[in-house]
């Protein structure tokens, strides 16, 4: 099968692609700020530069796009049928790094809570928030 673009807008369209400052990520910060969690972004010390460091809880945030660390059973993750091989080695190296990076957060005695992107889209938005809000509360005690 070929991709029904060309190479040169294929390459455009994954260029464009951010890996920092995503909408859900933009979405967890705003919520977290609005309910008056101060925390640290990227931070540079701690493995993997995590997506949102809240240091007074001991806390660390990931927000893993469907696609790019294969979400199971997730409508947003599907297997691209044009070079199978080649995005399945992709994505399952970046499994196998998530797996590998929450073991060593775990191990340095941070509470890792992965949040997924599809989990902030449309009704499952206001659900995964207030999660995310009890989860960091339980954690303080």
């Amino acid at each position: 099968m070929t991709d029904v673009h060309s190479k040169a807008i294929r390459s455009y369209n994954m260029s464009r692609i951010k890996s920092k400052d995503t909408k859900p990520e933009i979405l967890v910060r705003k919520f977290l700020h609005l309910n008056g969690f101060r925390f640290r972004i990227h931070v540079k010390t701690i493995p993997g530069k995590p997506d949102i460091v809240l240091p007074k809880y001991k806390a660390i945030i990931l927000i893993h796009g469907c696609f790019w660390h294969g979400h199971p059973n997730c409508k947003d993750f599907k297997i691209p049928k044009t070079r199978t091989e080649w995005w399945l080695n992709k994505i399952n190296r970046n499994i196998a790094k998530d797996i590998s990076l929450k073991k060593s957060l775990i191990d340095q005695n941070w509470k890792v809570i992965i949040l997924w992107a599809c989990q902030l889209e449309g009704g499952q938005k206001e659900h995964t928030l207030t999660s995310l809000l009890r989860q960091l509360k339980e954690n303080l005690q």
